[in-house]
């Protein structure tokens, strides 16, 4: 089970929304391509953002998208 929720990732996501704008983020697609974007930049050698010796690529991401170290960007952006 992937910790946190795409639910709570969703939400730190569209945290910064304005009310009434849309929301950066409708789907789990769209976490599910920014994570697995970020752990191949990872693996081609980018220093993670968060710590995290032991944990794999994905893991890293993941945890980083959660604490707000990497943002997705909205089709306008």
């Amino acid at each position: 089970m992937l910790h946190p929720s795409y639910s709570d990732l969703m939400k730190v996501v569209n945290s910064e929304v304005e009310q009434g704008e849309a929301p950066v983020v409708n789907s789990r697609y769209s976490i599910v391509m920014a994570t697995s974007k970020r752990a191949r930049q990872i693996i081609a050698g980018e220093d993670p953002l968060v710590e995290g010796k032991d944990k794999k690529p994905l893991s890293v991401a993941i945890e980083e998208l959660n604490q707000s170290q990497i943002k997705i960007l909205g089709d306008e952006e």
